[in-house]
């Protein structure tokens, strides 16, 4: 006689990578094999059908080679909803419906798993990849994205999980020091892929992957609150673009401008090219997905959405691309369009919406995604890692020369740590702050190795007052007796900066 199990255990801070379990035979099987939670561990262990044995279930989760010939985000393999039915904006996170399909042989087990326990216990940031930052004064906000979880050596299994969303870690440039603030009000779902940007001390965030699928929805966070409280920006007007991530943007005279991406099929009235990705219905996605190469505007005093009319030869369609906005011109740097991981450059007039394409020396950068592309100065853009055709993950590093149009290659102490899917931040100091990402091939049968180390680039000569700091932290024993005579302000970074140091890596 067939029975049916579910379990459904609210989900506060983060969901997990998985589409459903089934139970055939006594046996329980994972259909996605991304997921999995300490929790989720004991609480399999206590059915009746658990057989603590090589091939036990959590014990396979550490397989994804299913996933390995996805799009770049390894949550694909998830059921689907379409644009329309992106609704977690009209309904709470925590209380979403799980569909259970009965089948004659078969008996589903749901499970959605309480993750309190995911909340961030040390004083740096966990490692991550898919994640957004962005810089407001000399302040980092780390937001988002996802890490693998190591179980126990009983279970032998590693899962992957979202980052809790109700945490927002911020690294002080001056003092080096990182925290984390718990945020409130209308919390985004747990994502990776997100685009994320920061106007006038306020983060906008728009768009990403979650555990039901891409979403379009848009969320603001005042950063210079004493309570951190997101906003879920409704009743924004006119056509908004399909639910993607993978995303670009740039800020331009007090509005977003977003480019590329990877999701839904267009709606009927978007202007732009849509290529389907074969890909997204093979790995049993309820709703088709691709790249795509829209320009969408979002006016921040009107609160509206447009899309303008674009001129000249636009680039294709892409994602995990990599933009940067330099005066009116919003530039845009290689990305994936289907098999191919590209090295092309474009911009895009931000008054005229005229694209124009750049030649592309022999010499320069080898095509990528999952790269950065950091504005440093009125003339240079800094580019560093990224993943190749090949899937390869890079280290190098390289600076753009508008005006000379030209690439060079930029010499580091990092070469031997390279990065996709990354986060760089361009500080006050002249210094490009590059967090967290993946070391490692993310779609290989080997463990992602996701980091949570901050690796910092020096483009620009050191300021008097950062020298005067460093010499001050070096020659402590020294100057310690004197340092009393400092400003008040000087005084507490020298404190805090000699305190236990949490940069991770820097």
């Amino acid at each position: 006689m067939k029975t049916k199990l579910t379990a459904i255990l609210f989900t506060d801070l983060a969901y997990f990578r998985t589409t459903h379990l089934s139970m055939q035979q006594g046996n329980i099987h994972f259909c996605s094999l991304l997921a999995g939670s300490k929790a989720l561990t004991h609480w399999v262990a206590q059915l009746p059908c658990w057989h603590k044995s090589p091939h036990s279930p959590l014990r396979c989760l550490s397989s994804r080679t299913a996933m390995a010939e996805m799009e770049d985000d390894l949550a694909d393999a998830m059921p689907r909803r379409g644009p329309e039915d992106d609704e977690d904006s009209e309904r709470d996170e925590d209380e979403r419906d799980w569909v259970v399909w009965d089948e004659e042989e078969e008996e589903e087990v749901v499970v959605v798993v309480d993750t309190d326990m995911h909340l961030s216990k040390v004083d740096t940031p966990p490692e991550r990849s898919g994640h957004i930052a962005v810089v407001d004064g000399n302040f980092m906000f780390v937001w988002g994205g996802y890490k693998v979880c190591f179980q126990n050596a009983e279970a032998m299994g590693l899962f992957e999980l979202y980052l809790p969303r109700s945490e927002m870690w911020i690294y002080n440039m001056e003092t080096e020091r990182w925290k984390m603030q718990l945020t409130e009000g209308e919390l985004p779902a747990s994502m990776s892929g997100s685009c994320g940007v920061c106007v006038d001390g306020v983060l906008y965030l728009f768009g990403g992957h979650h555990t039901n699928g891409n979403t379009n929805l848009v969320y603001r966070l005042p950063l210079r609150c004493p309570v951190l409280r997101w906003e879920k920006m409704t009743n924004l007007k006119g056509l908004a673009p399909t639910c993607k991530d993978k995303l670009g943007c740039w800020v331009y005279k007090n509005s977003l401008v977003f480019f590329g991406g990877y999701g839904y099929f267009s709606q009927e009235g978007h202007r732009g090219t849509f290529e389907f990705d074969e890909t997204s219905i093979i790995m049993g996605n309820h709703i088709a997905r691709g790249w795509n190469n829209h320009v969408h505007v979002l006016d921040l005093e009107t609160l509206s959405w447009s899309q303008p009319v674009t001129k000249g030869n636009s680039p294709s369609p892409r994602a995990a691309h990599a933009c940067a906005a330099v005066g009116n011109r919003g530039y845009v740097f290689g990305g994936r369009y289907m098999n191919y991981r590209l090295n092309d450059l474009y911009y895009i007039n931000l008054d005229t919406w005229e694209w124009s394409e750049m030649s592309v020396p022999q010499n320069g950068p080898v095509g990528r995604s999952w790269h950065s592309f950091t504005p440093v100065s009125s003339d240079h853009i800094f580019l560093f890692g990224g993943f190749t055709t090949y899937r390869q993950t890079l280290s190098d590093a390289w600076l753009y020369s508008i005006s000379k149009n030209e690439w060079k290659s930029f010499k580091h102490n990092h070469t031997e740590s390279p990065r996709l899917w990354h986060t760089t931040c361009y500080g006050p100091e002249g210094e490009v702050f590059v967090f967290g990402g993946c070391a490692n091939n993310l779609l290989s049968r080997e463990r992602a190795a996701h980091s949570s180390e901050l690796l910092v680039f020096n483009v620009q000569p050191k300021s008097l007052a950062r020298l005067c700091m460093e010499a001050a932290v070096q020659h402590r024993d020294r100057l310690e007796t004197i340092w009393d005579y400092l400003p008040k302000h000087l005084l507490h970074n020298l404190k805090q900066r000699m305190s236990s140091n949490n940069t991770m890596g820097s």
